[in-house]
């Protein structure tokens, strides 16, 4: 059972989509408008980079293959891993999932000037995150846009990217669960333009 997070007092939006969806488009533009970002990705990244404060119970969980030679994890390795074996999925979870609420705690108890936006890929996949957010914005495109832009970013095969895609909550779930739905159909300057008009939402809610 995951520890309740402490609520800071200013207002907190949790940011989440579908990969490819643009998600870290709208948190940098959100960031240049003013919003303190805690993104879950960057902290999972450093706990697994070489000296990450996880890397010595992932190595003990999953053998010395899970680790590279420069001491971060081996992504690809661990990725196959995962996606082969549910209950390897939740083993790094156990890992990561604590460290990381730590650290987002850690952030918020620092406060932010305007609002803070956590950028939860899984946030509807994975308990707990609920309890913390003030309003959840979804960033939403057609599955055939995710995939083509995963593939030209990443250079993944398609069945690698549609099966990520599969193993997360569905378009209709997200938005269902969205107080904001960013539809990122378009090209970048229409996207800034939409989030332009969120964040002045955002600050209206804040200073409530």
């Amino acid at each position: 059972m995951h520890k309740a997070f402490r609520k800071p007092d200013e207002l907190v939006v949790g940011l989440t989509g579908g990969i490819g969806s643009g998600k870290t488009a709208v948190s940098n533009r959100l960031k240049v408008l003013g919003a303190t970002i805690i993104d879950t990705d960057e902290i999972a990244h450093s706990l697994t980079q070489t000296g990450g404060l996880a890397i010595a119970n992932i190595r003990r969980a999953f053998g010395d293959q899970a680790v590279l030679p420069d001491g971060s994890m081996n992504r690809d390795h661990m990725r196959a891993l995962v996606f082969k074996n549910p209950e390897q999925r939740v083993a790094l979870e156990r890992i990561l999932h604590p460290k990381i609420r730590e650290e987002v705690q850690r952030q918020l108890a620092q406060g932010a000037l305007q609002y803070f936006v956590v950028v939860v890929p899984l946030l509807f996949e994975k308990g707990g995150w609920g309890e913390l957010m003030d309003d959840i914005v979804v960033v939403d495109c057609p599955v055939d846009q995710q995939v083509e832009r995963v593939i030209q970013r990443n250079g993944w095969p398609e069945t690698q990217v549609r099966a990520v895609i599969n193993n997360q909550a569905s378009r209709e779930v997200r938005t269902k669960g969205a107080d904001h739905v960013i539809e990122n159909t378009g090209d970048l300057p229409e996207l800034i333009q939409k989030v332009d008009v969120l964040h002045e939402k955002l600050i209206k809610k804040a200073k409530k």
